[in-house]
């Protein structure tokens, strides 16, 4: 498999509309060659690229920030004498001055299929941008770790967000190269738009199923989307980031773990199996304690689950993690009917939504869980009424 960075680095026919052009680059660290040269001292080495600026997404260009709403400064690459903006810090969006530093923006990031994953929102952000500035965005595409799988609710209009910027699923199997074209035909933007896409790239295939397992490296795109096992779970596991539950962040396995201090893991995987046994197929939950020591529940032993895809059995087809932590928020509300599930403080920066509504895209996973009379059935049924609409909206923008 090639990857577009690969591919641009190594062909000068695709390199020759950047001539005489000011380049720039987003990316961050995780953003490398297959030889591992990041991609700002690679593309530096051409002598046919003019590279004049380089841009930072959430957490940083090479460093790693930890948490979220952890804002990183602007600073400069002494190595290369170029300024490197941050994207997660004063500003979201390139402002005037930043765009005045490039003619043509490479899009290198790796992504992990999740809506709710920041790097989505900052390249639709730099795409209306480039379409306000008249600036060219290359595309530089990646694999999709979590695969071409569909899941979860369409985010609902009025709850577009940082952490949701378009009516899409959780799990919306789409690579940044996608996502790109789709975002400039939904949006209608007039956007100088170019994919250097993959080469050699089966998101189907096993082991992988979207990562070519086996033959490239894992490398942290983000600090806490620490292995490929994350990548698959975290279209669920990520929903925990609006509840007091953990996900195991101050752990050695964030977002691969679910539980809190109170809770009986026993008795929670048992109902989760009596309420929905289809929903917990393709991978295995394994009953668990982490002691987390930082973020929620730090420095206490906390008790419940760990979801595993990591193993030769795993099902992406059958494997449903964001209707998996669904009735795992379900089970404990049956169990513990006052437990209080649901954090409320500011979350991305958005302030008058519940967090749960933010990350979920709207108050429909909230209010079934909080629901008495809300069957297991009544959320498939919405589910697959939403997943079905994106599968046909996404078909034309498939290029693997």
């Amino acid at each position: 498999m090639e990857l577009g960075l690969d591919r641009l680095l190594a062909d000068p026919v695709l390199r020759a509309p950047l001539d005489g052009r000011r380049v720039a680059i987003l990316g961050h660290p995780a953003s490398l060659t297959s030889d591992f040269r990041h991609a700002l001292d690679a593309v530096a080495s051409c002598d046919d690229l003019q590279l004049t600026a380089a841009f930072g997404p959430q957490h940083g260009m090479r460093g790693d920030v930890q948490d979220n709403m952890v804002e990183t400064p602007d600073e400069r690459d002494d190595k290369l004498g170029i300024p490197v903006f941050s994207l997660y810090g004063e500003v979201r969006r390139p402002t005037d001055a930043m765009l005045d530093t490039f003619d043509v923006l490479l899009v290198d990031l790796q992504d992990v299929g999740t809506r709710i994953y920041t790097y989505l929102t900052t390249l639709l952000y730099v795409l209306e941008a480039g379409a306000g500035a008249k600036k060219s965005i290359w595309v530089l595409d990646r694999p999709n770790p979590a695969g071409r799988e569909v899941e979860g609710s369409l985010l609902r209009p009025g709850y577009e967000s940082f952490v949701g910027a378009s009516q899409i699923p959780m799990r919306h199997g789409l690579t940044l190269g996608e996502a790109a074209a789709f975002f400039r035909q939904r949006h209608r933007l007039d956007v100088d738009l170019r994919v250097i896409p993959m080469q050699g790239y089966d998101p189907g295939a096993a082991p992988g199923f979207g990562w070519s397992a086996g033959s490239r490296p894992w490398v942290n795109p983000s600090p806490n989307a620490a292995s490929l096992n994350m990548a698959r779970v975290f279209p669920g596991t990520v929903l925990l980031e609006g509840c007091t539950l953990s996900e195991g962040r101050g752990t050695t396995v964030p977002l691969e773990v679910m539980g809190a201090p109170d809770l009986d893991g026993d008795a929670v995987l048992a109902e989760m199996r009596r309420l929905a046994p289809d929903w917990l197929r393709g991978g295995r939950l394994r009953r668990c304690a982490f002691l987390p020591t930082f973020h929620k529940h730090a420095g206490s032993l906390c008790h419940g689950l760990q979801v595993h895809t990591d193993f030769d059995g795993y099902d992406p087809t059958a494997f449903k993690p964001y209707r998996l932590v669904n009735v795992f928020l379900k089970a404990v509300r049956h169990l513990v009917p006052d437990y209080a599930i649901w954090r409320d403080h500011a979350y991305e920066y958005t302030s008058g939504m519940s967090p749960i509504d933010v990350i979920d895209g709207g108050p429909g996973l909230r209010e079934w869980v909080d629901d008495p009379a809300a069957t297991v059935a009544d959320r498939e049924a919405m589910l697959r009424a939403d997943e079905a609409q994106w599968v046909e909206e996404r078909r034309p923008f498939l290029r693997y």
